[in-house]
């Protein structure tokens, strides 16, 4: 049976906090309807406690009524908890530092008094009915006994699933399996994991938790986030679902158009080589992996590009051979001639050299066409 995993896209919150990014009221209600019509199954959509503009992007996008649970972000604070009531939301994202020095620094609290802090706010939350997750900030560095006991504690206050999260992005696989593993062993309580990117390993790090016990996990699409973001929804629903066999109920197919629907609002564009999206994941230059494709695409394709709505695409370039350019050539009506191979090879070879880039369909059908004349040419001559 497949195992189902929950993800939270928090793009609309979290993904808003990258450098640069501001989403519009109407923005955020498109973003939030492309983001359901996709499969998300929840979706964070703001911080109700940062003042009226979000409030109104909030219940903007609790009016549309969509089929998927919709969460706002708060500090663990009445004034932030009350917000979110009166936007209409009906689950809450209430956030507490876990680790020593966030808590002391940040708040001026022991860890006595953040259980204090947990235990009040969510037994607040969830006696007005609400839907609470806790999230841990800075989990990744926090004591794990202490962590141990905000679970405990925000499980016995009525909250349904913790969140740990890497906030400053410094675990890495194999010491997110720890953590995650060792908290989910103690407790039944929902666990959720939050990956940062900074070291490059937010979607591996979202995997490994997941492996080791957690349900959910939190995502943007893109990887939209504050320094170098966050998990990225495509990547870990693509993922999921091709390596773990996992049912995250995401529509591959919508990711493309949902990841290029974002990067248009926020003004960034999406990397050639970015998995799962990127222009370039599923074009092949290399001769040898273009003709074993062409015969048997599970020689050189780890991810079918059909799950996610592409397709293989073969590009002419410097490393391109005979049958990759007989390939095009016969897409375009045109026979490569045997004794015009080595001279057709040659010159996409210089060519591409030359202009540091690949050879374009109707730029390789001309030179063809150009050896072609000229080697008519020469039969001519000798006549």
């Amino acid at each position: 049976m497949e195992r189902q995993i929950f993800l939270n896209d928090t793009t609309l919150r979290d993904g808003e906090k990258a450098p640069g990014v501001a989403f519009t009221t109407a923005e955020k209600v498109g973003i939030a309807e492309s983001l359901a019509a996709a499969g998300v199954p929840e979706i964070e959509i703001g911080t109700p406690g940062m003042g009226a503009e979000e409030m109104e992007a909030v219940r903007a996008v609790v009016a549309l009524g969509l089929p998927v649970r919709l969460l706002t972000w708060c500090r663990m604070l009445s004034e932030d908890l009350d917000a979110a009531i009166e936007s209409g939301v009906p689950a809450v994202n209430l956030s507490l530092p876990a680790s020593d020095i966030q808590l002391t620094r940040k708040l001026s609290l022991d860890r006595a008094g953040a259980l204090e802090v947990v235990q009040r706010m969510v037994g607040h939350a969830a006696a007005r009915g609400l839907f609470v997750a806790v999230e841990c900030e800075d989990a990744s560095r926090a004591d794990r006994a202490h962590l141990a006991d905000v679970i405990e504690t925000a499980a016995r206050a009525g909250a349904s699933r913790v969140r740990l999260s890497d906030t400053i992005g410094v675990l890495d696989p194999f010491s997110t399996f720890d953590l995650v593993s060792e908290m989910a062993s103690q407790y039944l309580m929902d666990l959720e994991f939050q990956g940062r990117n900074d070291f490059g390993l937010a979607t591996a790090n979202t995997l490994a938790a997941i492996r080791a016990g957690a349900c959910h996990a939190s995502v943007t699409v893109g990887g939209l986030g504050e320094r170098a973001g966050n998990a990225t929804l495509e990547e870990v629903a693509a993922a999921l679902a091709v390596l773990d066999r996992a049912n995250t109920g995401i529509d591959l197919k919508a990711l493309p158009e949902l990841a290029a629907h974002v990067a248009r609002v926020a003004g960034r564009r999406i990397p050639a080589i970015k998995p799962v999206v990127g222009a370039d994941v599923f074009t092949q230059e290399t001769g040898l992996d273009i003709a074993e494709l062409l015969r048997e695409p599970c020689t050189y394709q780890g991810l079918d590009p059909a799950l996610v709505g592409r397709h293989h695409q073969a590009v002419i370039g410097k490393h391109s051979d005979a049958t990759a350019i007989a390939h095009v050539l016969k897409e375009k009506g045109r026979e490569l001639e045997p004794n015009l191979t080595a001279a057709i090879i040659a010159r996409v070879r210089s060519t591409a050299s030359e202009t540091k880039s690949t050879i374009a369909e109707a730029q390789l059908v001309k030179l063809y066409d150009e050896l072609c004349r000229a080697a008519s040419d020469r039969s001519l001559a000798k006549e």
